[in-house]
């Protein structure tokens, strides 16, 4: 694997501090394991919940799952020609769910620690960015709200293969199925909604996405959306594991056949390379159904993307 730069970790300036989360099984490689915040810095945080997951569960060890396996791909990508090792990045943990059994009270334990984390931080004037690894898609609910606040102009990227517009699914309102849904209800006027991948849905939820325009159906419309984003407007990123075809990435709870390869993502990384992309959560990721390890892999290689990429704008 690529050596570390001893000179990676410049002086930071410290945003907050003493950040009681669970420790994680590893930090993620290149990381360096922090219970602070700091300002020009991206960090990276867990939420290993899978509480409303309605087929397949697993994904409450993605977190820990993607860090375990991180050390053994190389730090550098040579997509991007960058390495993890070119900017300093921090690992928070993981949230806590606390110690009920109550599957909603470990999802409202854990949202309410990150609001906790990041309520008083203006992300905005100190170029702080975060990534949240999942757990199933309702984890981001937390972060996501918190970019929407911060951000009026945001720009929010759904990729995936369901369409999460439901208003709520199986008595949960919060459910890993009604993330966009519940995102919206956060929306201000000159938020924007732009979503792919998306294969599978009900039809109200078609419905929806055709009446406001929100979905792509070709990637070549997808990636001209994208570009065509202004430079500097704010770009939040959620990404569920299952936007790509389970031949690659098996590994997910909802899998569904039709998916997205690994090299149309690094069209995508490629793109936003050039833009304001601030922030972003990774989901799904069930390591224990696939045995073989490959999906751990594939989706370390997507993570190392993303930082890559916010790793480089804390640096200019």
């Amino acid at each position: 694997m690529s050596q570390q730069n001893p000179n990676q970790h410049t002086a930071q300036t410290k945003v907050a501090e003493a950040i009681k989360t669970d420790a994680p099984v590893r930090e993620f490689f290149g990381a360096t394991t922090d219970n602070t915040v700091y300002a020009n810095g991206t960090h990276i945080i867990g939420f290993g919940f899978d509480g409303t997951a309605c087929f397949r569960k697993g994904t409450r060890n993605g977190p820990d799952g993607l860090r375990a396996v991180s050390e053994d791909i190389e730090s550098y990508s040579p997509y991007l020609d960058a390495d993890l090792f070119d900017h300093a990045f921090y690992d928070l943990g993981n949230l806590s769910l606390g110690s009920s059994d109550d599957v909603e009270a470990q999802w409202q334990h854990a949202s309410d620690q990150f609001d906790e984390i990041f309520q008083s931080l203006d992300l905005q004037a100190n170029n702080v960015r975060v990534l949240t690894l999942g757990g199933e898609h309702s984890i981001s609910y937390a972060p996501i709200r918190k970019y929407l606040q911060q951000y009026p102009d945001l720009v929010l990227l759904h990729l995936d293969a369901h369409a999460d517009l439901r208003d709520g699914f199986l008595g949960y309102h919060y459910s890993h199925a009604s993330i966009i849904r519940r995102s919206l209800d956060h929306f201000g006027p000159s938020h924007e909604l732009i979503q792919y991948g998306i294969r599978s849905g009900t039809r109200e939820e078609y419905q929806y996405m055709n009446e406001h325009r929100t979905v792509r159906k070709s990637r070549k419309d997808f990636l001209d959306s994208v570009a065509a984003i202004a430079d500097d407007r704010p770009i939040y990123l959620t990404l569920d594991l299952d936007y790509f075809d389970p031949a690659f990435l098996p590994g997910t709870g909802t899998p569904e056949p039709g998916g997205e390869d690994f090299h149309s993502y690094v069209s995508l990384m490629k793109l936003l390379r050039g833009k304001n992309l601030v922030g972003a959560d990774v989901v799904e990721l069930s390591p224990e159904i696939d045995p073989t390890g490959n999906s751990d892999v594939f989706a370390a290689k997507i993570v190392r993307e993303l930082l890559i990429i916010l790793n480089e704008k804390g640096a200019r």
